[in-house]
Parts: structure tokens; sequence; C-alpha cells
């Protein structure tokens, strides 16, 4: 237990950090928006192009894993979420504010998937997070997307067409399928680009956990009570419960098993935020949604992945 909390403490020390940062004012609040953007646009990509592009695939269970994380989410929106929607007006009562519970039944914090997977499994780990992320991170964009567009209340909606073409081209999912085509091609990295590319996700995982905990907003999770606590269940708990099931079920074991269960388990991504207030979500819900979820994933984290090491 001590070397897991060893492990995972330090990525969410960074996350308190970065809160302390901002609410303290030691750095202009302008500078946090744009090294969120300079991780997920640049940073974040290079990690996933560097470690997708050497992964060493063949000894890893690549359609397990994604069938594993795609059927997980399928299973919790199925049995759970889309069901609530018919108790939804005991709860919160508007569409808007059932997408943001959407949102953070599924969306995963890729930052601190990475981290921690890093942490825990080093290479390994971070090759199972990246194919985690091939697969969840346009599926769960086109599912939210999909979700606001038919629950959201429209203000500021950019429409349903221009929506999907910036998915399209949203830089992860092109850092994914680029570094698996560098993988299965066999070019591997390229001189020059390749160490490049290194340098710069060596950058982004302690950034990118600096921007999560300047996200934190406090005072938004106050007063949101039984639909914060609905998230958490789904996200922190029911998801990577089906997902580590199926895993188990499907064969994975070992690092592969432990590291897909984590990617599920990891808290609600701050873009969850972003998506909400342009596609007519219920931002504020959204923004405590995902603090609660990231104090919260502190303590259950570690817990997950002690039960995790202890399957057969």
């Amino acid at each position: 237990m001590f070397a897991i909390a060893a492990a995972i403490v330090p990525n969410f020390a960074l996350i308190l950090l970065g809160w302390t940062i901002r609410a303290r004012r030691l750095l202009e609040p302008a500078f946090w928006a744009q090294a969120e953007r300079l991780t997920y646009y640049l940073l974040l990509p290079a990690l996933l192009i560097t470690n997708l592009a050497e992964a060493n695939l063949s000894g890893l269970p690549v359609v397990v894993i994604a069938a594993a994380q795609g059927l997980g989410i399928v299973v919790i929106l199925g049995a759970i979420a889309l069901p609530l929607r018919h108790f939804w007006p005991r709860l919160r009562g508007d569409g808007p504010g059932f997408t943001s519970l959407f949102q953070g039944a599924i969306r995963p914090n890729t930052y601190v998937a990475f981290a921690i997977s890093s942490a825990l499994w080093g290479a390994t780990g971070v090759t199972v997070a990246a194919i985690s992320a091939a697969l969840v991170v346009p599926l769960v964009n086109l599912l939210c997307v999909s979700a606001l567009v038919h629950w959201g209340h429209g203000d500021g909606q950019r429409g349903l067409g221009p929506t999907l073409a910036a998915i399209a081209k949203n830089p992860l999912i092109i850092a994914c399928l680029l570094g698996a085509a560098l993988n299965l091609t066999g070019i591997g990295l390229p001189p020059i680009i390749g160490p490049l590319l290194k340098i710069l996700a060596q950058a982004s995982l302690a950034l990118g956990l600096l921007c999560v905990g300047a996200g934190l907003d406090l005072g938004a999770v106050r007063g949101a009570g039984r639909v914060v606590a609905a998230s958490l269940g789904l996200k922190l708990l029911a998801l990577p419960l089906a997902v580590g099931g199926l895993g188990w079920m499907f064969g994975l074991r070992g690092v592969p098993l432990a590291a897909s269960t984590l990617y599920a388990a990891v808290p609600v991504a701050t873009n969850a935020y972003v998506l909400a207030r342009q596609l007519g979500g219920d931002f504020k819900l959204a923004a405590a949604i995902i603090t609660a979820s990231t104090l919260v994933a502190a303590a259950t984290l570690p817990i997950a992945t002690l039960l995790i090491g202890h399957l057969p």
C-alpha cells in the first residue's frame, strides 16, 4: 500500500500545487489558459505519439484492452446513466444538467491517467493508457457531443456539423492515430523529430497536472449535492468495476488489467467544462463534478489499485 501511495500522492500533490498557485495568484490568471492550451495541443500529443510509436504492442492484448474500455462505457451508459434520465426531474430536472452527469460518468482525465500509470508501471503502463486513450478519447467525445446536442439548451451552440469537424481535428485523436501508424508501419520515431517529441513529452505530465489543479473550483461543489454524488458513483466506482470486470473476463491480467482499470478510475477531465459551455450544457454543474471527482479520486485510486493487485 505504501508503494502505491508513494507513486500516486506526488501526482495529486502537483494538482494541489497548481490550485495553490492559482488561488494565491502567484502567476497571472491568463497563464493557465495558455498553459492548458500548450499541454493539450502540443505536449500531451507528443507523449501519445512517442509512446505509441515505440510501444512493443506484440506483447499486449490491444483488442482486449480496447474492448474492455469501450464495452465498459456502453454498460455504464446503457444500464445506469441513460435509465437515470427518467428519474432526473427528482434530482435536477433539466436536460443541460443531465448532460453534465453524462459527461461526468465517462470522460477520463488523461493527464492523471498517464502520470499515475507511468509512476506505477513505467513504459508498459503508459502504453496501456495510450491504447485506452486511442479508443476512449474519440468515443467519449462523440457520445458527449451527441448528448449535449440532444439535451443541451443550445445557448452558444455551434451546430452538429462544425462540432463533429472539431472532434475530427482533436489533437489527442490525431496523435493516437499518428503514433499507431508509425508503429504498425514499422517506421517508428524519425530522427531529429523523435528526440524533439520525447523532450516535449517529458514536460506534458507535470504541466498538465498543474493545470488540472488550477482549474478546480471548490465553490462550485457547494449545493450540487446528490447530482455530484451520482456522478462520482458512476465515474469512480461503476465504470472502473465495469472495465476491470470485463477485462478480467476477457483474460486481462497483471499490468494490462491494472492500467486499464486505472484509466477508467481517474477523475473527470476539465474539458467537460469547456464542452458544456460550447454546447449548452450546465457548465457550473460540470465544474462541480470535475472538482469533486478530482478530490475524491485522491482517496479512491490507491484503494482501487491495491484491490486490482490482489486479483488472481
